[in-house]
């Protein structure tokens, strides 16, 4: 599955709209998690678990989202967008949600 971020897919002609797919993830910051993260902004430098679960989360959310563009029979996904959120009473759920339209090419 081709997923990006531009409105077409350079040498390939989209022949059909599939429509509009999504991807989400909520992920949980656990107890030790943040409490490394918290000595991290203490003494500064960047935190690697936070990143990791940053990244984990995209990564799940993206192979969501292509997923169900396949299910639609799409070749590729375009225009592709990511976003970020912080949810809970204490901020402590990071929420990945992508979103792009499915397309079928030449």
């Amino acid at each position: 599955m081709i997923v990006t971020t531009t409105p077409a897919v350079e040498g390939r002609k989209i022949v059909a709209y599939k429509g509009i797919v999504f991807g989400e993830v909520v992920s949980g910051v656990n107890f030790i998690k943040d409490m490394f993260s918290s000595i991290t902004d203490m003494i500064g430098g960047r935190s690697g678990t936070y990143e990791k679960e940053l990244q984990e989360a995209r990564e799940k959310a993206l192979a969501e989202m292509s997923e169900r563009a396949a299910k639609l029979g799409a070749d590729a996904v375009v225009g592709v967008d990511v976003d970020y959120e912080v949810l809970g009473e204490t901020n402590g759920m990071l929420m990945v949600s992508v979103s792009g339209t499915a397309v079928k090419l030449d």
